[in-house]
């Protein structure tokens, strides 16, 4: 007989089992930002009878912290309360997203797609295509939470392949790789605008164009798919393999080949997308289209088309569905289709619960100026450093990273450190450009490691949706080296890109000169 022996673990796997069995013994994520929120309410509480000499970029005043524990403060609290969890923006975009979506999945649709995907790709090239498609959704703002994540799960399931080491990469496209895109999206210009107004604190006259960082982004990409693609398939499903996958088989696509009736039904829904994605072309394509900016721009988030990003996901995935399902015969009258709404709502009650304490947690936090009071603090304690050039910009972006932690938003955390920052290298010779590029390499990598980004919990979801033990912890162990793999070679590469010589983007420099 053979004799079972123990497998010897190296230094990182039991590192990374330590922080999945230490966070999983974290309160369920409802109830951590739960305590969080009473947390920063006494905080808040302490540090308003503190008064601070840092000033606030947004209103040139000194910031003073909100207590959150007064009479007004809680009043406005309980008031407010509807309306903050109804206004949170994830729930928003998940729900309506997942509504198209779900009919396209309940009908066989996505089944269907998979399949026929699957059976052109080779397996081996199955993490890269999905990590890039992870990448370009940014293009769609936050779609890629709800429709690529997901669906990295149901891929590599229907391959044969851990189910969670798909979810992991493409969470890491997504979001870790939030900066790397080749393809144009609103958060550039978005970033711009606020580096430009900081820029003019030092020359009111300089302009940058909205894609200054363009090549870099672009150039980018392909980095992150090579670090994602190594760190899928060579540490983080390897560490999935003793854990088993519970799931409803009737619910997770096969391998089986498509019926003939399912084929024409396919083709006739992809066809019918393919109509509706060349409507919304020609919808836009005019100069004076009404899905443009006042500006006549397509991209900026100002203009109609990218504020229905959302909306259309649900348009153009709903009837390819309904297509699908009334020609396969899944969908037999109109009831079906609520039904598969139903359904796809059905799977969302637990990340509502959550959305509900998170969204209390982030007002909160906003609310009482403590994360801006962070923000700040830090970035002027790295600019009493005096630091060299190429040691500033790690700075940078190490402070990026670890106000990411506790901010989110990308455009929240720039509209608070652009005032300071911008100026600041400004005068030691760096461009407004270089700098914008160093805060979106920090703001990318942390973004998978922290419970307090807004759709974290949403990815926990889809985890249990394979394995119900799934916790904080796990997800944070499965993230953590992608999150260590992309700040390392991110910024190495900035730094060999910015030694090299290479444009950043369009009508970008390396160097200011004051005037």
């Amino acid at each position: 007989m053979e004799e079972n022996l123990p497998v010897k673990k190296g230094f990182v796997n039991k590192a990374l089992d330590f922080i999945e069995k230490k966070g999983n013994k974290l309160p369920d994520p409802a109830i951590l930002f739960f305590s969080l929120m009473i947390g920063i309410w006494i905080i808040s509480a302490i540090l308003s009878n503190f008064t601070f000499d840092v000033i606030d970029p947004r209103s040139q005043a000194p910031i003073q912290v909100i207590n959150l524990l007064s009479g007004t403060s809680l009043a406005a609290f309980l008031s407010n309360m509807v309306t903050t969890f109804t206004g949170f923006a994830p729930l928003g975009i998940v729900l309506v997203a997942m509504l198209g979506v779900g009919v396209a999945e309940h009908a066989g649709f996505i089944n269907a797609g998979l399949k026929s995907m699957l059976s052109i790709t080779p397996k081996a090239l199955l993490t890269p295509m999905l990590i890039l498609v992870a990448i370009v959704s940014h293009t769609a703002t936050d779609a890629g939470y709800v429709l690529v994540i997901p669906l990295g799960g149901v891929i590599f399931y229907a391959a044969g392949r851990h189910p969670l080491s798909g979810i992991a990469a493409a969470f890491a496209g997504v979001s870790g790789g939030f900066s790397a895109n080749f393809v144009p999206s609103g958060i550039d210009p978005l970033l711009q605008g606020f580096t430009q107004s900081a820029a003019q604190i030092i020359n009111p006259a300089i302009e940058l164009n909205p894609l200054n960082n363009w090549f870099f982004t672009s150039a980018s990409t392909l980095l992150i798919v090579i670090i994602g693609w190594y760190i899928t398939d060579k540490i983080v499903e390897p560490r999935l393999k003793s854990v088993s996958v519970e799931v409803n088989a009737d619910e997770q696509p096969t391998m089986d080949k498509l019926l003939p009736k399912e084929k024409k039904a396919f083709w006739a829904a992809c066809l019918v997308m393919i109509v509706c994605l060349l409507a919304l072309f020609l919808w836009a394509a005019p100069a004076d289209s009404s899905l443009r900016s006042e500006s006549g721009d397509l991209a900026a988030l100002s203009a109609p088309l990218m504020r229905s990003i959302v909306p259309l996901i649900f348009i153009i995935f709903l009837i390819p569905g309904v297509v699908y399902g009334l020609m396969s015969g899944t969908f037999k009258k109109s009831k079906d289709i609520i039904d598969s709404m139903t359904k796809s709502m059905s799977g969302m009650s637990y990340y509502i619960v959550m959305a509900f304490f998170c969204a209390l947690f982030i007002d909160a936090f906003t609310k009482s100026n403590l994360g801006a009071l962070l923000a700040i603090k830090g970035a002027s304690g790295l600019k009493a450093l005096a630091l060299a050039p190429e040691i500033t910009i790690v700075g940078i972006i190490l402070l990026t990273a670890f106000v990411n932690l506790f901010i989110g938003s990308a455009s929240a955390k720039w509209a608070l450190l652009a005032p300071i920052m911008v100026p600041m290298l400004m005068q030691l010779g760096i461009s407004p450009d270089l700098t914008q590029a160093s805060y979106r390499v920090g703001d990318s990598v942390s973004n998978i490691v922290t419970p307090l980004m807004p759709y974290f919990p949403l990815v926990v979801v889809y985890c249990q949706k394979y394995v119900k033990s799934t916790g904080i912890g796990t997800l944070v162990s499965m993230m953590i080296p992608y999150s260590i793999a992309f700040m390392v070679l991110w910024t190495i590469f900035l730094l060999i890109y910015w030694a090299l010589g290479i444009p950043l983007g369009l009508q970008a420099s390396y160097e200011y000169i004051a005037p």
